[in-house]
């Protein structure tokens, strides 16, 4: 079956190396920090089409903060499906679900805790704009893979110094293998457009959203080191910088 590189180049693109890189990991637990339209919802959706094609009876999960981006997402899915020139018949397809003969499916669902239970055995979840996806919804998921030794693939632009997102980057250890993807690493940003956003931007903005910087709350009183201080039991007493 038509592993991730090999729908692009159905698809009529080529992947960028990052892209090649996720495509290709043997890693259950990768993390993707990347700019804005570098590609990752593509990317993601190539990587989950083609663990659905390539094993029987496999459950791939696609989870995003809403339900509207992870219909998108599947939107990206079935378009790969399309330019491969539908491998294989579907049992089942609709705007959220694909199901292929050998009984693998492909399921949207959005980042609610109170409706994402309920899937078990499950061999591939991704989770775009991750950092938005609630920390209960990411602690509900992660007991989905624990028969299955499947894989957690997270991916998102940063939003701050807050989440499970930024922790596991951030604190995580090396069982998470980490992939960064700036503006300068997407050969189809244009250097004058980005010149223009850094403009109409400011650094703040443009650092998170383009050079993929996890930055404080702007505004915030105390900075997220600071609140994390109150809590920890190693700090006697805090005093003021």
């Amino acid at each position: 079956m038509l592993d991730p590189c090999a729908l692009f180049a159905a698809a009529g693109m080529e992947p960028d190396p990052w892209q090649a890189e996720l495509a290709q990991t043997p890693h259950h637990r990768v993390l993707v920090l990347s700019c804005r339209q570098a590609g990752k919802s593509t990317a993601t959706a190539a990587l989950a089409l083609s663990t659905a094609l390539r094993r029987d009876g496999a459950t791939v999960l696609l989870v995003a903060p809403s339900l509207r981006q992870s219909t998108e997402l599947m939107r990206k899915v079935r378009a790969f499906y399309a330019a491969a020139g539908r491998p294989v018949d579907t049992d089942a397809e609709s705007v959220l679900r694909m199901e292929l003969p050998g009984g693998s499916r492909i399921i949207a669902l959005p980042g609610s805790e109170q409706t994402i239970r309920g899937f078990s055995a499950v061999d591939l979840i991704v989770v775009d704009e991750a950092a938005a996806v609630p920390d209960e919804t990411y602690y509900s998921v992660r007991p989905m893979l624990a028969v299955s030794g499947g894989r957690l693939i997270a991916i998102s632009t940063p939003r701050g110094k807050r989440g499970w997102f930024y922790r596991a980057w951030a604190e995580g250890g090396n069982h998470w293998q980490r992939i960064r993807v700036t503006a300068d690493d997407c050969p189809r940003m244009d250097t004058k457009f980005l010149a223009e956003e850094r403009l109409e931007m400011g650094e703040r903005w443009f650092a998170q959203e383009y050079l993929c910087e996890f930055l404080d709350l702007e505004g915030a009183v105390f900075t997220d080191e600071m609140l994390a201080a109150f809590t920890d039991e190693k700090v006697s007493a805090w005093e003021p910088v």
